[in-house]
């Protein structure tokens, strides 16, 4: 094994995720983006596959051939470090928009400023302030 990358699978969204991701996090850089062409005409235009970095963490990304019932899952989430509040603040706000808040933003004695949000996409983001 030489590298582990989170996959995230999403069911038709998969292009609007990435790009509110590159608008949430400064720095953030899409890669490359693959979309379905006319071969699978029913997912035509839709993400084969993409690559996002995230604070210099890269994620692979696409939308699912196969409809499933399952989703992203809060027990598996994705674990920010945060320099600054206004930075810790901005994010969560953006990715709570739309989406379902488990932990406001508070001192939780293991950190003076964490929050856990689940965004509109059903992916979970841990935001910690270093």
């Amino acid at each position: 094994m030489t590298k582990l990358t989170p996959f995230l699978m999403f069911q038709g969204e998969a292009e609007k995720a990435i790009q509110f991701y590159a608008s949430v996090f400064k720095g953030a850089e899409i890669i490359s983006m693959v979309k379905y062409g006319p071969e699978l005409p029913a997912m035509e235009g839709k993400i084969a596959n993409a690559v996002i970095a995230i604070h210099g963490q890269t994620f692979y990304c696409n939308d699912s051939v196969i409809k499933h019932e399952f989703t992203f899952t809060p027990s598996i989430s994705m674990f920010i470090e945060c320099d600054t509040e206004e930075e810790l603040d901005e994010a969560f706000a953006k990715l709570a928009e739309k989406g379902l808040v488990l932990m406001p933003i508070d001192n939780y004695g293991f950190s003076k400023r964490f929050g856990w949000v689940q965004d509109a996409f059903g992916v979970s983001w841990q935001l910690n302030l270093n």
